[in-house]
């Protein structure tokens, strides 16, 4: 299975499989590099939050003190009910101070978590899109071509594309006519052909018949 998948996803040409696999690491990298520092700066933002939530702390707590000092000065005869007003008032506002400091808490931590993300996903983003389908072209065109070249007969099919995809400075280097040495069959034009329309997916022409045999 695996075999196949990176049969798939990289080139049979040993140099531009390498260049495939650098890519795919530092692209992991990228991505990897760009979550870190965004959970960094997310926790440095998030200090922000840190005076808001000690100003609620203590003003809450300030509040609830206040409040039952005037409890206890209410249970005051005659005059208890007049001198635990200013009691009740402050422990009031201590709450609205309290309810402030929630409130540039949870902004911070709103920020924190805003900056973080929109840090770590532009970069891996802009990356993904260029990257990835150019991946992903790769990838479908060489399961396709794979499909075909299963004998040398498949060859005259990449020789006719490197006919109408290759340079014509290129395809002059192989032949002077090079469209009539593939209508003649010419085998040796017909390979060299193929090999460079193959080369340029990344993909080996097949070893034409007889050629194992006579190596040995």
């Amino acid at each position: 299975m695996w075999s196949d998948v990176a049969m798939t996803f990289y080139a049979e040409l040993p140099m531009r499989r390498m260049r495939q696999i650098l890519g795919d690491l530092f692209f992991v990298f990228w991505v990897g590099l760009w979550i870190r520092l965004g959970m960094w700066l997310h926790d440095v933002a998030l200090g922000l939050a840190k005076p808001g939530e000690l100003t609620e702390s203590a003003a809450t707590a300030l509040g609830d003190r206040l409040q039952g000092a005037g409890e206890r000065m209410g249970e005051v005869p005659v005059v208890g009910g007049n001198v635990s007003v200013p009691f009740d008032q402050a422990a009031e506002a201590s709450r609205s101070l309290a309810a402030a400091g929630r409130t540039q808490a949870d902004a911070a931590v709103s920020f924190a978590w805003w900056l973080g993300l929109l840090v770590a996903l532009t970069p891996i983003l802009v990356a993904a899109l260029y990257y990835l389908p150019k991946r992903w072209r790769f990838a479908r065109t060489a399961a396709a071509g794979r499909r075909f070249v299963d004998a040398t007969a498949d060859l005259d099919l990449f020789a006719l594309r490197a006919m109408a995809h290759q340079p014509l400075h290129v395809l002059a280097r192989i032949s002077d006519d090079p469209a009539g040495a593939w209508r003649n069959g010419d085998q040796q034009i017909i390979r060299e052909l193929a090999e460079l329309e193959l080369a340029a997916v990344g993909m080996s022409a097949p070893v034409a018949p007889g050629t194992l045999g006579a190596t040995g």
